[in-house]
């Protein structure tokens, strides 16, 4: 009765409300909204001239032809004034006037100004990844990858018409700038002390000399030439023919000549033996803003080296268990030897034939999908085989859809010798890589259209990540783990990425050596020593990253976790993936602000 009464009060005080002053409340809203949206997507435009690889990634052809100098003193400081310019309008908005979907974007928009702001003390942006101008080259990723991939004519930088073809020449000599910039940058990183580990440059050499060939026609370079469109003229075709032929051998050999040269002779003599940041000046600081940056969350290294600890104990534990339920007789470390050479676990001949596995997992899933899923993804999906040029140091991976739907999703499959591939961790790879990983966290994301621009094409790795690794444990629900061994092979994953937690802080905030991290790596999974000495470099080459996976999924996990325990009966698994994924990827905090949010209004 009480509460009643309470109710009919606050009608009454309501109907004194003046309308004007309700109107002027909705108005002021109306206008904050408006001054919010025209602001991000200003903000969007002029980041897309600034980066314009990120451009071409989502099908926008405007700046196709242009790459820009990553690594050069004027573009960093271009990159702040834009972030100082932004960061001092979203201050003029009163965040408390706007509706839930505009505060996200202004709490989104308002963090990711600050950490680039921040970054920009150490680091550099080249519009998908976070670089250190001072060691711009590695084996991992970075610009001299980049352009090859893009060069190949298989991935973003399109090929379909004469146009298409000019435009990639005008994006040749924008890398013969940068190397130069490059290479000054890798001079004055010598005389501060910032310089790469010698192991991975030995690396880079191995990459680049793959791609200085002697005829053009053997370059990856020249790929396009040989899959021009049938409908090109005769015309056409010789004069793009000659072209390249000239821009191979003229520009693009000799450049990848030069900084293989340089690193050879100069750089490498140079190069230090330690594997992490700490091991250089303002390393630490360095390592700090990228733990931050890679999971969004405040925590410290040493943080992030316990819970690593304690889920490799975890992880373990539940290795033993399966290795008890197949029967196998013998030690854990016997279990991993017998799992990553037993002749049944290659069964594979081909490369075809590892890209077939992977499109049966996707056959396999799509009758159980729709029960935890209610949103799905229109982009369409491809399976294909990496380039082999870089296939021997490559992971599994996943490149986005065009968002016009020119370009399908791909999953990524290195498989430098098919026999050596190991079909265990194959259902797990493409839960994460893939179907319901990536390219459903990704597709919707862009198809959103609700979301203003920047957020449709907006990163962070510990959310895009975290729900990569998540969805690989609903390989049982989703009906393809099947036997003790796919489930065994989704541990392995798991534990792959605990192990990341306490091998990268250890190298960059602990002093541990490579071969340390090797060790402990060694220990705790069932990886080849080849496989885990390149993914231990990986950390090498780009601290932090590897920290998202684990971080990421351990916050999914805890959210999914606490709306079960709150919802009881009430809770849905289709509803909570939905919303997980319906506003695109967030900052962890972010994102458990939400989830908080929606788990009361259930």
């Amino acid at each position: 009765m009480k509460l009643k009464s309470t109710v009919v009060i606050c009608l009454l005080l309501l109907s004194l409300i003046p309308t004007q002053a309700i109107r002027a409340q909705k108005s002021s809203s109306t206008a904050e909204s408006r001054q919010l949206n025209k602001l991000v997507e200003d903000y969007f435009e002029e980041r897309l001239r600034l980066f314009p690889l990120k451009a071409t990634a989502i099908a926008d052809s405007r700046y196709n032809d242009q790459l820009p100098n990553f690594s050069g003193d004027e573009h960093r400081a271009r990159q702040r004034a834009l972030y100082t310019k932004y960061r001092k309008a979203i201050a003029q908005i009163n965040r408390r006037r706007l509706d839930s979907q505009d505060r996200l974007s202004y709490d989104v928009f308002r963090q990711e100004i600050e950490m680039n702001l921040e970054g920009l003390k150490f680091l550099d942006f080249d519009g998908e990844n976070m670089v250190d101008h001072l060691m711009p080259v590695n084996q991992f990723w970075g610009l001299t990858i980049t352009f090859a991939v893009l060069g190949a004519g298989k991935n973003i930088q399109p090929f379909k018409a004469v146009k298409d073809y000019e435009n990639f020449l005008g994006r040749v000599k924008g890398f013969e700038i940068w190397a130069n910039t490059a290479i000054a940058n890798m001079r004055r990183g010598i005389a501060a002390g910032v310089i790469q580990p010698k192991i991975l440059m030995e690396r880079v050499l191995t990459q680049f000399q793959a791609l200085i060939v002697k005829d053009a026609k053997d370059s990856i370079f020249y790929q396009p030439i040989t899959n021009m469109p049938a409908d090109f003229s005769a015309a056409q075709k010789t004069q793009l023919t000659a072209a390249y032929t000239k821009a191979i051998n003229e520009q693009i050999i000799p450049t990848y000549k030069k900084l293989h040269d340089f690193i050879q002779t100069e750089y490498l003599p140079k190069c230090r033996t330690t594997a992490g940041l700490s091991a250089i000046p303002t390393g630490k600081e360095r390592y700090a803003f990228l733990v931050k940056y890679y999971t969004t969350t405040n925590l410290t290294p040493d943080e992030i080296h316990q819970i690593g600890l304690r889920e490799v104990r975890r992880i373990r534990a539940e290795m033993e268990k399966s290795k008890t339920k197949v029967g196998f007789k013998g030690d854990l470390s016997t279990f991993f030897d017998y799992i990553r050479t037993d002749a049944k676990f290659h069964p594979f001949k081909t490369e075809e034939e590892v890209l077939d596995a992977y499109r049966a997992v996707e056959a396999r899933l799509q009758a159980n999908l729709p029960k935890y899923f209610g949103i799905v993804p229109k982009s369409k999906f491809e399976v294909r085989a990496t380039e082999k040029f870089r296939a021997a140091g490559a992971s599994e991976e996943y490149n986005s859809p065009a968002p016009d739907g020119s370009r399908p999703g791909i999953f990524y499959v290195p498989v430098p010798d098919a026999s050596k591939y190991n079909a265990t961790r194959m259902e797990s790879l493409f839960l994460h890589e893939a179907i319901p990983g990536h390219h459903y966290q990704i597709s919707l994301q862009q198809e959103q259209e609700s979301l203003p621009k920047f957020r449709k094409y907006l990163w962070y790795g510990a959310y895009g990540e975290g729900w990569a690794l998540y969805s690989e444990s609903l390989g049982d629900k989703l009906g393809i783990y099947t036997d003790p061994y796919q489930y065994f092979g989704m541990l392995t994953q798991e534990m792959h990425r605990a192990i990341r937690l306490v091998v990268d802080t250890g190298m960059h905030a602990k002093g541990w050596s490579r071969e340390q991290a090797i060790k402990f790596s060694l220990e705790n999974q069932g990886l080849s020593e080849d496989r885990i000495t390149a993914e231990v470099e990986r950390y090498m080459a780009i601290p932090g990253q590897a920290l998202s996976y684990k971080i990421g999924q351990l916050k999914i996990l805890e959210l999914r976790r606490k709306a079960e325990q709150m919802l009881g009966a009430k809770f849905n698994i289709r509803g909570f993936h939905d919303e997980v994924l319906k506003d695109g990827g967030l900052p962890l905090d972010i994102l458990e602000s939400k989830m908080n949010e929606w788990i009361v209004n259930q």
